[in-house]
């Protein structure tokens, strides 16, 4: 028997959909979950894929891990938990196309791509919904630059890891728009709080 699971990295714990399939199998939980949670400690605070094959005969579990989704990867690399939920109003943050060669390289097996280029325009297409700027930049202008070939020295390279200067760069970009989107996003509610406000009134004079 085979059971697809989508866990806490490090920190599964019992349910009710698992109690009910391994349960009757007479397998004992506690030890899958101890062995599930050894097996992705690395993935502390992402959602990973596990597959769990179960032999019903001898009671016997394999447990097998999968590399975390795209987007859990790029949300460990700006160090956030949930992406932005208004992509074109509020960015989330600002990654290097080092931090980005990086997820490609490590879900490459998973995109069926067949080579490094492919697979890091995969992932820069997946910062667009999150809200993840690339380089300061919106993805769709990185996509761009990656077809025009202004990352080919990276890529061929496979550099991962983003020059200190660049990053500190990157951060106060990310820092000022940031402070910038949150004034935005006060005036907005303000604004939104006003016209309700309004709406009462005129509610009442009716």
């Amino acid at each position: 028997m085979q059971i697809k699971l989508l866990v806490e990295g490090g920190s599964m714990k019992p349910g009710p959909a698992l109690s009910q399939k391994l349960g009757p199998a007479g397998i004992n939980i506690n030890e899958v979950i101890s062995q599930i949670n050894e097996a992705t400690k690395e993935f502390n605070g992402m959602k990973v894929p596990v597959e769990l094959e179960v032999d019903m005969g001898s009671k016997t579990f394999e447990i097998q891990v999968f590399s975390p989704p795209v987007s859990e990867l790029l949300k460990k690399e700006i160090g956030v938990a949930k992406a932005s939920g208004l992509q074109d109003k509020s960015k989330a943050g600002n990654i290097s196309i080092e931090q980005a060669i990086k997820v490609a390289k490590a879900k490459m097996g998973n995109l069926l791509c067949n080579n490094l280029t492919t697979a890091l325009k995969t992932v820069v297409g997946s910062c667009t919904s999150l809200g993840i700027l690339v380089e300061s930049k919106s993805p769709v202008k990185v996509g761009e630059e990656i077809d025009e070939g202004l990352y080919d020295k990276q890529i061929e390279e496979e550099i991962t890891e983003t020059p200190e200067e660049k990053k500190k760069e990157l951060d106060a970009f990310f820092a000022e728009l940031k402070e910038a989107q949150d004034k935005q996003l006060k005036l907005e509610q303000k604004d939104e709080e006003a016209k309700k406000e309004t709406a009462v009134v005129e509610e009442v004079k009716k």
